[in-house]
């Protein structure tokens, strides 16, 4: 049997959408609830839900995907339309988060199938703490990162919050803490949260100790309050 060349292309264009399907299929996230109390699990993308203790939410997220974000809010009331509000994390009164929570919250962050086909991820207390967390692959040979110190119960008078520990930049909301210059350094604020979380993000450029890699395809696990 002999190919022709439109053939051969509609063969190479098969073969090679095939095997780029096989590497950025969409990841999957468990979060899951470990805290004594409920929380109201909120994720961009994903949107929202209420998990009480034990419960789990899983969703799933296309290969490629950048700029998200897992986190829990707190003390959360809403309506049957799904409008309310919540203490920590609250994302414009909407139980289906469409963009990210107000502060303190504790942050799982990632970006999918990015350079080298690596998934980045990390834990972040740049806009502050309100729950122990952890984030780590299921599947692969990656390493996965925590941060479950009570901050909360040992913050600075002023970063103190309703239900959560403030990081200085939502405070004082200066270049010294927020990095608004791109041309910052620790602090003793900073110092507080790397010390007790210590591959978490402390402040903006904090990026040395505190992203992690896997391959992409592999699928995660978030939990609150580990």
């Amino acid at each position: 049997m002999t190919l022709t060349n439109q053939s051969i292309f509609i063969f190479i264009f098969i073969f090679f959408s095939s095997s780029l399907f096989a590497i950025s299929h969409a990841a999957t996230f468990e979060i899951k609830n470990q805290c004594s109390y409920t929380v109201w699990a909120a994720a961009v993308p994903g949107g929202g839900k209420q998990l009480k203790q034990g419960q789990n939410w899983i969703i799933n997220v296309p290969a490629g995907t950048k700029q998200a974000r897992i986190w829990g809010r707190t003390n959360c009331n809403f309506d049957g339309n799904g409008h309310g509000r919540c203490q920590t994390g609250d994302c414009n009164g909407l139980l289906q988060c469409q963009a990210y929570g107000s502060p303190p919250n504790t942050l799982a962050e990632y970006a999918l199938n990015q350079y080298n086909n690596l998934d980045f991820f990390d834990i972040s207390l740049v806009d502050g703490f309100n729950m122990g967390m952890d984030f780590s692959p299921t599947t692969g040979q990656c390493r996965g990162i925590r941060c479950a110190t009570n901050i909360n119960g040992q913050c600075p008078s002023e970063l103190r919050a309703p239900g959560g520990c403030n990081n200085p930049c939502t405070v004082y909301k200066t270049d010294q803490y927020c990095c608004n210059s791109g041309n910052c350094r620790p602090t003793n604020y900073s110092q507080f949260f790397k010390t007790r979380c210590p591959n978490a993000y402390s402040y903006p450029k904090d990026d040395q100790t505190s992203t992690f890699t896997c391959p992409g395809g592999t699928n995660y696990r978030v939990v609150f309050c580990p």
